[in-house]
Formats: C-alpha cells, structure tokens, sequence
C-alpha cells in the first residue's frame, strides 16, 4: 500500500507539470482519440499528411499556391494553370486556378522579413483567399502602421493588412507558478534521444540551466533545461531528473483532463484547413483549425519564424502545451492575441523541425539516427586481384642438356630463366647477359654463345664470374656471389699430357 500510493503522488505530480499522463491510472479507456472540445464544430478530422501536399510537391511551387483541406473533408490544391488543375483532378483532389504562385507570396513574405522589425506585427501566407496577411496589434504606433501598409503597396495587391485588438504575448504566466523562475509553463510531448528521457517545451518558458518543479513551493524537482532556441524558434528540451523519469508505458500519453489522455502515435506537420486539438495547464482542452503555415511573429522579446497558424485559444500558462490532431503530434504553443472568452489567434512550433534540429525523437518510437558524417577520409583501395584471363601465364622451365664435364649453374639461376626473375627457394640470384663483343684481340664469344673455349656451353653469367666481362660490355655479373661457383671451376684447367713410351 505505501508503494502504491508513492507511485499515485509522482504520476499526480508529473501530471500537474506538464498535463502530461506518465501513468495508466489517470487514462480512461476511452482514449483512441480525441474527445471534442468545448465549441468545436462537426467537421470530419483528416490526418496531418493530406494527399494534396504530394501533388504540389509533384507540380512544383511556380505551379501551385499551397494546398488545404476543404469543408467536405477532401483536399484542395491552388494552382496557376488549368494544365495545373486537370493534374491535381487526376491525383482525386479539388483544384482552385489562382492568380498568385507560391514563389510570388514567398517573396512578399521575404520582403516582409527584410523590412524594420515592428514588435507586435505577424504575418502568414493565406492558401484559400491567395495573399498574405499582415496583421499588427494594439500597441503598434500609427507611424509604424503607415509604413507597413506603403510597404505592402509596394509588394503587390495580394498583401492584405488587418489590426487586431489584442497583444501578440507568449503565453507565459509571470505570476503563478511548470514552474522555474518566475515563469510558469506545460510540457509538450515526452521524447527521448534513444538513452536519456526529455520532455519538448517552448523555448520561450526559459533558456538553458532553468531548473523545474512540479509544484508551487518548488519541492518536487522534474529537470532542467539542457537544450533551446528563442527567438528564431520556440522550443526547448527539458531533461527529467532520474527520480522523475514518467513510465515508457505511458510517456507517450498526453492528458486532456478529467482524468483522460490521448496515446500519441507519431507526428507530422498540420495541412491548412485541418481541424486540430491543444491541450494547456491554464484552458484544458482546446480546438480550432490551421489558418496558416510557416507564419512569423515578432514578439517583444524577438521574433519567431515557421510557426503554425491556428484559431485554437490559449492563455497565459498554456505555453508549450501540445498540439495534436488523432494521435499525432503537430506542435507546441509558442504564442498569439486574445483569449478563450473573446477568441483570438495563436501560433505553435511545428515537432518536426524542433525534434530534428535537437536531435530526439516522441518516446515510444525509434531513436533518432546519427548524423552520416562527410568531413570522413574516403577508405583506402584494396587491389583487385585480375581476372584468370588477364593473368600472366605460367613460365614452363626447358631442360637444358649439360654436356659431359660442363659445371652446374650456380644455386638461385637458371639459364632459361628470364630476366628480372624471382630467386628460387630463397637463394641468391644472377642476372644472365651473353657477354656482348669487345675490342679485338680480346676474348670473344662463340656465334652460338655457348660460351668461352675453355668452358663450352656454359655461359659466363650462369657461372657468376666476377669480372669475367672485360671486354667492353656491360658488368651486370658482377652482382653474382662467388661463394656460389664451384673451387674446380676456379682454378685452371690442366690439359693432360701423354705419358711417353
């Protein structure tokens, strides 16, 4: 009884952090998908990888304008052509001719970035009305204001302007107490980089070394921060202390409330139009639909580019809650205007590209691989063994006659072998030269070169005499070892005299 109710108080704890479910006590057997938020319409729910992102991956940007998801569930491409058009037909998707491509509103979008920073301005491209959408805040000044709507003159007719009423904020509680600082923040998804648990919040709640607890009096520690980026991102990586790693089993369930969780099976990037799901500590359970993608936002503290745009409301303490669309995970709260009485806008850092850049993945799935490194020396270059056809055929040693009294050749030579041969059994070699003519009244050799009168049929080079080429030619027989010659055939040769009668 004292393990299970220690068990009970750290799943509590844990849940209270980052409204993440780390045990199966608190997950209702209801949780294959989610459950409607309050004010959530009927629509269909369509998964994150719509088929109309193949085709205009297929047709190309300078073709096509985005593609979304439609009121009656189906796909819907915007594209520049009816050739375009018949194409996205073919693929069993709605098409929709538009005047603007992809790269026309990417490039209003650049010259956007590239103008002043304005702190309270955000824009996003609109795939179903073809422009981009500028919208400025509350504490935008009027001069501020003037200049960004010459520039978007400037930029085209498909630059749309519009002031909100509202603050574009992080929704970051600095009063209440996840609790590091003087921040208060939600976990987004548990993860893993194969070894090590972590959990994936919003880089905003705190930078690197942020130490978080698990209740307002700062007694139950979870982590810290080990890994970030904000701004030019919204995300951060939180390591779990060893006494408050969550259950493998359950890491992958993200609590929606009243004691229910969703099991979380992958992610993916949201489609415009997607009708989409945001749980937060502050608001619970929200939902609301992708307006935008790749939006930018300039915050007070910087600005924060590739979000997702959403109609999902959130409040101060939802940040890095996650946001999810039937098991998978799409993004955590970064920001936005307004709140869940009135309404308002908020944007979320996609997973994909926080997961990817640091190097983790959802935990429950397979680990991440390592980078394939390119700065590596090429392997060295065995040497191929050539074909039996190509292969140098194999010498065939002729027998030699010896006449009668003639020496041997000396140990390690042959006279038919060829020049530059290899040894035989290790012994020493002599290269054998025919003794090439001298100048005359020398010794010369026999036509035939058989040899010296007084060693016929034997070569000079085949006996290793040293020195024995005087005779103007070349002194290669000089490299043989005397050692090797036979003594009789060093001393002179008698001629036998007839004894008299």
């Amino acid at each position: 009884m004292r393990h299970a109710r220690r068990n009970l108080q750290r799943i509590a704890r844990l849940a209270a952090v980052g409204g993440l479910v780390c045990g199966s006590l608190m997950v209702s057997d209801a949780m294959a998908g989610e459950t409607r938020a309050p004010g959530a319409g009927t629509a269909p729910a369509v998964p994150a990888a719509a088929p109309g992102g193949v085709v205009v991956e297929r047709l190309g940007t300078s073709r096509t304008a985005g593609s979304w998801i439609g009121d009656d569930g189906r796909p819907v491409v915007a594209v520049t052509d009816q050739g375009a058009a018949a194409e996205v037909r073919r693929a069993g998707a709605n098409p929709k001719v538009v005047d603007h491509s992809t790269d026309e509103l990417r490039s209003a979008t650049e010259t956007l970035r590239g103008a002043p920073r304005v702190t309270g301005t955000a824009w996003a491209v609109n795939y179903r009305t073809n422009e981009v959408v500028v919208r400025a805040d509350r504490t935008v000044s009027a001069s501020d204001w003037s200049r960004l709507t010459e520039l978007a003159e400037d930029i085209g007719g498909f630059v749309r302007m519009e002031r909100s009423q509202g603050t574009f904020t992080t929704r970051l509680n600095g009063a209440a107490p996840m609790f590091g600082g003087a921040s208060r923040c939600s976990a987004g998804f548990n993860v893993t980089d194969g070894q090590r648990s972590f959990v994936l919040t919003a880089g905003h709640c705190g930078p690197v070394g942020t130490t978080w607890f698990g209740d307002r009096g700062r007694n139950d520690r979870v982590g810290s921060t080990v890994a970030g980026s904000f701004p030019g991102g919204d995300y951060s990586l939180v390591r779990y202390d060893e006494s408050a790693v969550p259950d493998p089993a359950a890491a992958g369930i993200v609590a929606i409330g009243e004691g229910r969780g969703v099991r979380i099976t992958g992610a993916a990037d949201p489609a415009v139009g997607q009708e989409v799901f945001r749980s937060g500590s502050t608001t619970g359970l929200r939902s609301g639909r992708v307006t935008a993608l790749n939006a930018t936002v300039n915050y007070p503290e910087g600005t924060v580019g590739g979000l997702i745009e959403t109609t999902v409301c959130a409040e101060a303490g939802d940040s890095g809650g996650p946001l999810f669309a039937q098991g998978i995970a799409l993004g955590v709260t970064s920001g936005g205007t307004g709140d869940c009485d009135s309404g308002g806008t908020t944007y979320f850092q996609p997973v994909t590209s926080a997961m990817a850049s640091l190097g983790v993945a959802l935990s429950g799935q397979p680990p991440p691989r390592p980078p394939v490194r390119t700065d590596s020396p090429p392997l060295p270059r065995t040497r191929r063994r050539p074909p039996p056809a190509a292969r140098r055929p194999m010498r065939v040693r002729e027998a030699v006659p010896r006449r009668r009294g003639a020496a041997r050749p000396a140990p390690g030579s042959s006279p038919t072998s060829p020049p530059g041969s290899a040894p035989r059994r290790g012994r020493p070699r002599c290269r054998r030269h025919r003794r090439e003519p001298g100048p005359a009244g020398r010794q010369q050799m026999d036509p035939d070169g058989a040899g010296p009168p007084e060693l016929p049929g034997v070569l000079l080079a085949d006996l290793g005499l040293r020195g024995a080429n005087r005779g103007g030619g070349p002194q290669e027989n000089d490299r043989c070892d005397e050692r090797h010659i036979p003594d009789a055939l060093l001393r002179p040769r008698r001629r036998r005299v007839p004894s008299p009668p």
